[in-house]
């Protein structure tokens, strides 16, 4: 049916403050997340037992606590205040980081206000989710992608001004401009975002919600979208050094080809999201795991670092598609519950770097070449798992294909 033009507007008038909201929130993570180790060490003074464990509990942390807010948004209206006290919490976390020098009380802070400021962005996506399901649902990956372009925008410009900003000032000022960014998220959800229900509740002339996927399918999912974040995250952490050590070229050369490969990944979301108006979701978040797979074969086998920047390309195309896809596919498998569902992808992220901190031990045991060995691995597992997670939810008298826009 027809979309009425006042819900087109009013439409447009949401995800234009949703699209700050994102931008917002990459400034703030983008500026403190690169430096937190060197921020352990250099202004906490942690020691590598402390380090360790400040680097395990956090993300722990942040996954626990999504996972409590997530349950709880789909059960009641109250998305909106809980994106505004996620971002007040952010406001608390990011000042008191930025002068609290305790390592236990900068623990407790990371554990209870950093954590809470962490379910922005999974509760950011789940509400654009219903905004978009207003207008027409059949474009809602489109539009996740688009939002999560602006994320990643963020991280191509964040880190760089952050480094000139850590040796101009300190990060005294580093936390203080990502306490802003959060009292900006905060107002414009205040001021700009309306509550949108609860994701049951549709407008009178939409479509009922399809059944929801089953557990094992959701678990499949959600398993082999974190094996392949974690191959993102140990491909990260192993460049500065696999290009120093094992190519014989140096920090910069590795900076640019992270660079690189972060500016390509913008048109590549893109181009992914326009796809999923024309592509099943799943077939295309195969394709690009498809893609990460013939990308870490090249960078175990790379010879220089021309190589590796030359693959770039595959990389990207990876990122692109295994980042944002999966957040709607997600919600696909669960339309009445869409805090929950983005938020299981949200955290396959921190899980990642979790299982990515062993497997980085390894490589230094090893040889860094051996991190794109495992990473090979890892992304091969994540096609055989994703390929396993076949929907099979039948509703009598309707098409398969109809249950779930975009499922593939």
């Amino acid at each position: 049916m027809a979309v009425p033009p006042a819900a087109h507007g009013s439409m447009s008038r949401r995800l234009m403050p949703l699209a700050l909201v994102f931008a917002a929130v990459g400034i703030s993570v983008s500026f403190v997340g690169p430096y937190l180790a060197l921020f352990l060490s250099d202004e906490i003074h942690a020691g590598p037992v402390q380090t360790t464990v400040f680097l395990l509990v956090a993300p722990l942390s942040g996954v626990v606590v999504a996972w409590l807010v997530g349950r709880l948004s789909d059960r009641r209206p109250i998305r909106r205040p809980l994106l505004i006290i996620a971002a007040v919490a952010g406001l608390a976390g990011a000042a008191a980081t930025a002068f609290v020098r305790d390592y236990w009380l900068l623990l407790a802070v990371t554990v209870t206000l950093t954590a809470l400021a962490g379910t922005l962005f999974p509760q950011s996506f789940a509400y654009a989710r219903q905004v978009l399901e207003q207008g027409d649902p059949k474009r809602a990956a489109m539009g996740i992608s688009a939002l999560r372009t602006l994320f990643s925008v963020a991280w191509v410009a964040g880190p760089p001004l952050a480094a000139l900003l850590l040796a101009e000032r300190g990060f005294v000022y580093t936390y203080g401009l990502a306490a802003l960014m959060y009292l900006v998220t905060a107002l414009i959800v205040w001021r700009y975002l309306p509550e949108v229900g609860r994701p049951a509740e549709r407008r009178e002339d939409a479509a009922p919600a399809g059944p929801e996927a089953g557990r094992w399918t959701i678990f499949l999912l959600v398993a082999g979208v974190t094996v392949t974040q974690t191959a993102m995250t140990l491909g990260v952490q192993a460049m500065p050094l696999f290009a120093g050590e094992d190519l014989h070229g140096s920090v910069r050369d590795a900076g640019l080809i992270l660079g690189l490969c972060a500016a390509l990944e913008i048109p590549l979301m893109l181009g992914f999201g326009w796809l999923s108006t024309r592509v099943p979701l799943r077939r295309l978040i195969l394709l690009g795991v498809a893609f990460g797979i013939a990308y870490q074969a090249i960078a175990t086998a790379a010879g220089s670092v021309w190589v590796l920047a030359a693959a770039q390309l595959l990389n990207a195309a990876f990122i692109a598609a295994v980042s944002g896809l999966p957040i709607s596919y997600m919600q696909d498998l669960m339309p009445a519950h869409p805090g929950r569902a983005t938020t299981m992808i949200a955290n396959t992220f921190p899980l990642g770097q979790i299982i990515a901190a062993p497997a980085f031990g390894l490589a230094q045991q090893f040889g860094f070449r051996l991190a794109y060995g495992i990473n090979l691995a890892l992304c091969v597992l994540g096609l055989l798992l994703i390929l396993a997670t076949r929907d099979r939810r039948n509703v009598p008298g309707v098409p398969q294909d109809a249950l779930v826009p975009g499922r593939g």
